[in-house]
Formats: structure tokens, C-alpha cells, sequence
């Protein structure tokens, strides 16, 4: 059963008045697109209007985003001021970003460092990851350590070290470990949600007015399989 967010059941991790952060759900879109579903920025917009009876429109920047089938930590800006200093913060790549994921196979290393040339296709939406530098491929990189053994699964942290299209599922997938739930990358099967095991556990930034470091935990989805990780 897929719950979707709303302005009641808004999942907030921090809040100030420069800066929102919410932890989203699996089918939490946070850019429209052409199935005409509500965005997460406009269910955000309610929720502020709503808890501080704004009048008139609410301002919010959308910073960065998230897969609609991923989970886990989306940044909004609620100034301008805030929006443009975060913008240079996720280009110059001056955050740090933590997700996890449960994979199928176990990866070749307990640790390890990938990098692949990832060339995007719009027709299906997917990257594909070579090893080798291709015609219009960009270069990505991450790296990765097994924290948990489950029974049929594999968890792995990974550290981001750039921001692609589908990075994560491309890039595991190359290595012979798609991630559970992601037909589109290689899973055998969907999840009864539509979502993929992939979660956006933790952002470390400076706040982009108060200058304060911030670091952000999201708690996983509730279900048996992220229940048995954290």
C-alpha cells in the first residue's frame, strides 16, 4: 500500500524560515511531470500555508530532487536569498550525501570506489554506465561499503562524489548489483509500491544564511526489509 505525502502527513526533518527539509516517500514526485500528479513542492506550499496562515503565495526553491521511486532527504529553500546560496552549495558540490541501498547480489569488494562514463537515454528515461569514456557520457563516480548482510540481500552505504542521472541504479547495476525493486535497472520484480530500496539517509551542509553546519538523518521507510537495516 502506497501512502503518498500530504500537508497532514508531511514528514518534516528541519524546518527554519530559509530552509525546509522533508523526507520523502516512495511516489513523492518532486518535479511535476506528465502523469499530472500533485508535486511534493506544492504539498510543501500547503503545509507552510496552512501551519503559518500565510496569505497569498508561498515561496519555495526547489534545490535538488529525488527519483519518484526513491526514498529519503529533499532540501527546499523558502527565500530567494536561501534558494540561490543553496543552488551554488549542490553545483560546487560542497554538501555531503549518504544513501543506502539493498542490492541482490553480493558486490565484488566490501568496499570500493566506482567510476563509469554514464550516457543518458531521454527515450526511456535510463543511464547506462560504461566503463570506458563514450560519445555525450559524463563521468560518475561513488563509492560504496557493504554495512549489512541479510538474508537474501545486501546493504551498501554510498557516498555521492557526483550528481547523475540515475547514478546510483546505473552504476550499481554495472557491477552485477541492482538495486531491489528497480525493473528498470536489472531487478527481477517490482516492490508492491512501485519503489526501489534506495533511501537518501543523510545530507551534511552549511545552512545557507545562519552559516551553521547542519547534518540530517531521514529515517528509513517502514517496511521488513529497511526494518531489519537500521
Amino acid at each position: 500500500m502506497k501512502i503518498l505525502s500530504t500537508k497532514d502527513n508531511l514528514q518534516v526533518l528541519h524546518e527554519d524560515n530559509h530552509i525546509i527539509v522533508i523526507n520523502k516517500r516512495v511516489g513523492d514526485l518532486v518535479q511535476g511531470d506528465k502523469t499530472g500528479d500533485k508535486p511534493l513542492p506544492d504539498v510543501v506550499k500547503e503545509y507552510i500555508k496552512d501551519k503559518y496562515n500565510k496569505p497569498g503565495e508561498v515561496f519555495l526553491g526547489v534545490v535538488h530532487r529525488l527519483d519518484r521511486p526513491t526514498t529519503g532527504i529533499v532540501v527546499f529553500a523558502r527565500t530567494s536569498k536561501a534558494l540561490t546560496r543553496l543552488n551554488e552549495l549542490f553545483k560546487n558540490r560542497e554538501t555531503q550525501k549518504t544513501y543506502w541501498a539493498v542490492v541482490k547480489n553480493k558486490p565484488p569488494k566490501q568496499q570500493d570506489n566506482l567510476v563509469h562514463y554514464l550516457k543518458r537515454t531521454e527515450k526511456n528515461n535510463s543511464s547506462k554506465a560504461h566503463l570506458k569514456e563514450v560519445p555525450d557520457s559524463k563521468m560518475a563516480s561513488l563509492d560504496y561499503t557493504i554495512i549489512k548482510e541479510l538474508n537474501n540481500y545486501f546493504v551498501l552505504e554510498i557516498n555521492l562524489h557526483t550528481g547523475r542521472h540515475h547514478q546510483i541504479r546505473a552504476q550499481l547495476s554495472a557491477i552485477g548489483c541492482p538495486i531491489k525493486g528497480d525493473l528498470k535497472y536489472g531487478f527481477d520484480r517490482s516492490n508492491p509500491d512501485g519503489g526501489i530500496h534506495l533511501h537518501a539517509r543523510k545530507l551534511s551542509f552549511i545552512h545557507p544564511v545562519s552559516k551553521e553546519p547542519i547534518t540530517l538523518l531521514a529515517p528509513v521507510p517502514q517496511d521488513t526489509i529497511w526494518s531489519a537495516v537500521d
